[in-house]
């Protein structure tokens, strides 16, 4: 760190462009609209890059089903073009889901190792609807669960954090770990929306009860609704479960212009969201964050979402030129607000 800045690790390969299928809202676009905003921000001082390397087969299975795997291979040498109705491959794209969750994997090795603590993995496809035999919502293999998964088998991690704030609710990554109260699972999403699963009942199971934390907000929340939210349960939440890691499934249809949502976020609300997450991690992690892209489909807004991560997380003091007018959060979100509250309470001190 200089002057208080941290460098963050990204990593980012050229492959994850091949992964694509014309005007499918999970495109290559996405990502090169993030790679051009990193360069013509000139912030290329306060980054470091970083080469991922392929996951292999028993990287991918500490999460997803063999036989289903390889089912993923065999799709796409088959010239299979959708899996399901949302979910698409290409010839390349086993190699490329390799090759994302291989992402993930570089970056844990980084964030662990030090001395970058922060990474954030600019890797499609994404992940965290991915279930453990079933391919969905664009997403092949669940790079996230992957990461937290191989935390604990490379690094005996027992108190991993997950915070989920793509706008469509992370049902892979939670049905991943239900049980299990080793992985804290947060996620805020719209709701009603894809994939209907989140609802605030969804505790978690068994071992888990009480480790998946379910904050389903109605349509039309912005950063103020979503800094009530961070701060009266995302946050108390992180502070006594006293994570060692921070896992963020980093999605950005939560933007006020994204077409497959209905939310009002703007640069300012991910900034907010990320400044909290990295002055926690600060307090129980050594300051390690994870980031992974999830969604995100306003190609301009989902750009200036991630520098804006960015910004936040490694302290940059870059200006914030988009934001909402301050104002009282709605009374439907109140609402919700003391109903997660009225559930959560039966495991923490919120």
């Amino acid at each position: 760190m200089e002057n208080g800045k941290e460098t963050i690790g990204i990593v980012y390969d050229p492959d994850y462009l091949i992964h694509t299928q014309g005007q499918h809202p999970e495109r290559k676009e996405r990502l090169e609209h993030i790679i051009a905003a990193l360069e013509q921000g000139g912030l290329i001082d306060f980054i470091k890059m970083l080469d991922p390397k392929p996951a292999g087969v028993e990287d991918i299975a500490l999460v997803h089903d063999r036989t289903y795997i390889h089912s993923i291979e065999e799709a796409c040498l088959s010239g299979k073009r959708f899996l399901d109705m949302d979910t698409y491959v290409v010839p390349e794209s086993y190699r490329v889901a390799l090759l994302s969750a291989g992402g993930v994997l570089t970056g844990l090795k980084k964030v662990m190792d030090g001395p970058i603590r922060k990474t954030f993995v600019l890797n499609r496809p994404p992940g965290h609807h991915a279930e453990r035999s079933r391919a969905m919502g664009f997403c092949l293999f669940n790079n996230i669960a992957i990461a937290a998964s191989a935390a604990r088998r490379d690094y005996g991690l027992k108190k991993i954090a997950i915070v989920d704030w793509d706008v469509h609710h992370g049902n892979g990554t939670q049905h991943a770990f239900e049980n299990d109260r080793e992985v804290l699972f947060i996620s805020t999403h719209q709701s009603p929306a894809y994939p209907g699963t989140g609802r605030l009942q969804e505790v978690g199971r068994g071992d888990g009860e009480g480790f998946s934390v379910n904050i389903p907000l109605p349509a039309g929340c912005g950063d103020v609704e979503y800094a009530l939210f961070f701060d009266r349960v995302v946050v108390p939440v992180l502070d006594q479960y006293k994570p060692e890691l921070i896992l963020i499934s980093s999605g950005h249809d939560a933007y006020r212009q994204d077409p497959l949502a209905g939310m009002s976020l703007t640069h300012r609300g991910f900034h907010y969201m990320s400044e909290v997450l990295a002055a926690a991690a600060d307090r129980w992690t050594g300051g390690k964050v994870l980031l992974c892209l999830e969604g995100g489909y306003h190609l301009q807004g989902q750009a200036g979402a991630v520098i804006q991560v960015l910004n936040a997380m490694g302290r940059w003091g870059l200006p914030i030129t988009e934001q909402a007018p301050d104002l009282e959060p709605g009374k439907l979100a109140q609402q919700r607000l003391r109903e997660v509250l009225e559930v959560q309470r039966a495991y923490w001190n919120i």
